[in-house]
């Protein structure tokens, strides 16, 4: 559903992800090239209409969040990335990640070594 929201209704969404969740006045003031104010608080408005976001009163103002699971965003936008700029190759896309990573932890590295080997165990 969410490929399918509107550029702005989609670049709103994505905001209120990363931010946790906001003010109309604090979405309009991360987005880039910002419509008007009253054009962010219909576009919210339109999000939880379609189940995406939420809100909550506090002082008389909206703070709104999304609704869906963080993992289930993530999931779809990690598709689309992988299928858009590496050929639908997982592989191509995590050797790209390991390559932006300057410094991992043990316990990072141990959990990427268990899903080499697990990846290994489903090709066999």
């Amino acid at each position: 559903m969410i490929d399918s929201l509107p550029r702005r209704e989609r670049e709103i969404f994505e905001l209120l992800c990363s931010a946790g969740e906001a003010t109309a006045a604090q979405v309009r003031e991360l987005m880039n090239d910002p419509p008007s104010y009253s054009a962010v608080r219909t576009m919210l408005s339109r999000l939880e209409a379609k189940g995406l976001a939420a809100h909550r009163s506090v002082d008389g103002a909206y703070v709104y969040k999304s609704v869906p699971r963080a993992a289930t965003v993530r999931d779809s936008a990690l598709t689309k990335m992988v299928r858009t700029f590496f050929n639908g190759s997982a592989a191509s896309a995590a050797t790209a990640l390991l390559g932006m990573s300057k410094d991992m932890t043990a316990d990072e590295v141990a959990a990427l070594q268990k899903a080499i080997d697990q990846a290994k165990e489903r090709a066999k």
